[in-house]
């Protein structure tokens, strides 16, 4: 048997064993790993404290959101902003304080009719409506007082004042934008009136009702107010313009915001609503009533 298996069989005996031994020892060695491994995870997760975590979350939540939400909204500012500069507009205010005043003339009324009524009637109305230049009076070249401008219009008002007898009418009509500014225009009247009456047509603490009363108690010559109050009291059959000779538009006067009467929208329709309705563009252009603007 030693011949057969060799003189070193017992080596190689030996050395199997040590082999198996080995293969073992290798085999508990990754049974043991593995569980090693898993129980760390477990670990981990176990010495994690669950309210540590929430707080991290909640922590990296805002700081993302502001990052992100501070760039739309300088965008949108800047785009919201740019807009309302290029919105901005001068006011009427604004241009006539770097501009000088300049007096009116016959053209800006019938520039005024046109530019209204252009949209309004047929081209053959809108012809009827033209005010040919021999309707006016001289204009006030803004160094008159309402008086002085007046007695260079009507120099023979004492004469005329003298022939108006008739009732609910008036031979002088002056039209202005405000209430105040009517009182203000009466007291410049004391020179030039004479004896003439004068009656407040506005519609500031007076009723139409008294006014009709008092245009048919006694003789007016000379009514000075608002165009929409004169046009209620046409309307009412209370005012009377067939014996009108001169109507006078206090043009040029402008108030605290510069303004003159046609810029105020509501007195500027109720004011061509006057000359239209109230006969006074027919009247002109046959000659019968002279316009003049102060």
């Amino acid at each position: 048997m030693g011949d057969d298996l060799g003189d070193e069989w017992w080596q190689h005996e030996g050395n199997s064993d040590v082999s198996e031994k080995e293969e073992e020892n290798d085999e508990q060695k990754q049974s043991t790993e593995i569980p090693q491994k898993k129980s760390t995870k477990k670990r981990k997760s176990v010495t994690e404290n669950p309210d540590d975590a929430r707080k991290k979350k909640k922590q990296k939540k805002p700081e993302q959101k502001e990052c992100v939400a501070a760039p739309e909204k300088n965008e949108d500012d800047k785009s919201t902003k740019n807009p309302k500069k290029r919105k901005v507009r001068k006011t009427i205010t604004d241009v006539l304080a770097s501009s000088e005043p300049k007096p009116a003339g016959p053209a800006d009324l019938q520039n005024l009719v046109v530019n209204y009524f252009s949209d309004k009637r047929s081209v053959i109305e809108q012809e009827e409506l033209a005010l040919p230049d021999s309707s006016f009076l001289n204009s006030n070249d803004l160094s008159h007082t309402l008086s002085s401008y007046l007695k260079e219009v009507c120099p023979k008002w004492a004469k005329v004042q003298k022939q108006h007898t008739a009732k609910s009418s008036v031979v002088l009509l002056i039209v202005c934008s405000s209430a105040l500014r009517t009182i203000e225009l009466i007291k410049q009247l004391t020179t030039f009136k004479g004896d003439a009456k004068v009656l407040k047509l506005f519609a500031k603490h007076i009723k139409v009702e008294e006014q009709v009363k008092l245009l048919q108690k006694g003789v007016t010559h000379i009514g000075v107010g608002t165009p929409a109050r004169i046009c209620s009291l046409i309307d009412r059959e209370g005012l009377n313009l067939q014996t009108l000779r001169y109507l006078v538009l206090d043009w040029n006067w402008r108030d605290q915001k510069l303004r003159r009467m046609v810029d105020v929208a509501e007195v500027k329709v109720d004011l061509l609503k006057l000359l239209e309705t109230g006969g006074l563009v027919s009247r002109s252009r046959s000659g019968q009533v002279k316009i003049g603007l102060f």
